[in-house]
């Protein structure tokens, strides 16, 4: 049964994949930070603070203990501050980037070296259309997804010759805790902007990375898929 690691599992696009792997034979391990999520058949959870290098190892090593080598990756924990970006501040700054990016760079480190030992293995990160085109008063959020697609592209290349993919998907508008803040009308705004005239799922998102992790996307590394519903066009 092969083992995908996904980090911020609890809930949202996390937790939507996590069911979607297990639905479809795999093993699961979610991280999560404060919310324990429900485990079920054969997802496991255990707690870890992605910023920290080494809680992130420990728990690459416990996961890989009780599930079996990692074969995909989902680096999938996320934050936003929003706020003018002369208000922002340098906790701000640590905080968002050091999870959205730092936990990449952490996960991908501690499973890297198995996944060449083994020749094989996907890497899959959750990045965001505002990486692409950038979002008013979330320049932090944007900068550290902006990050994220960089080190897909460099991970590509320079894993490739090992036989591991590494990828990642790039949600628009995903009916999340995320969008907590957000009004009605701004909701009602954003759905509009998209050309599908809604708001994306989890599920949908998911489901493009279940695609990304299996022979079916045997020839595709490197790439920043849109899950967006249109909305960069």
């Amino acid at each position: 049964m092969p083992h995908v690691l996904i980090s911020g599992g609890s809930r949202g696009i996390g937790r939507s994949a996590a069911d979607l792997f297990a639905a479809n034979g795999w093993s699961v391990t979610c991280l999560f930070h404060n919310n324990k999520p429900e485990v079920k058949d054969n997802i496991i959870a255990i707690q870890c603070d992605v910023k920290d290098p080494a809680q992130v190892k420990e728990s690459v090593r416990l996961s890989e203990e009780k599930q079996g080598p990692v074969d995909c990756l989902i680096s999938n924990a996320g934050i936003s501050v929003k706020g003018l970006a002369q208000d922002l501040k340098e906790d701000d700054y640590r905080l968002v980037m050091d999870t959205n990016f730092g936990g990449l760079f952490n996960l991908a480190n501690a499973v890297i070296p198995g996944m060449v030992s083994r020749k094989q293995g996907t890497i899959i990160a959750v990045s965001s259309m505002w990486g692409q085109t950038g979002a008013s008063c979330e320049a932090l959020y944007s900068a550290s997804k902006g990050a994220v697609d960089s080190y897909v592209r460099s991970l590509a290349k320079e894993l490739g010759p090992s036989g591991i993919r590494v990828n990642a998907v790039s949600p628009g508008v995903i009916d999340t805790d995320m969008l907590n803040g957000y009004s009605d009308e701004d909701l009602k705004d954003l759905a509009d902007e998209t050309p599908l005239g809604r708001l994306g799922t989890p599920e949908e998102v998911a489901k493009a990375m279940l695609f990304l992790s299996s022979d079916a996307a045997s020839f595709i590394t490197g790439q920043i898929i849109g899950v967006n519903g249109g909305f960069l066009i």
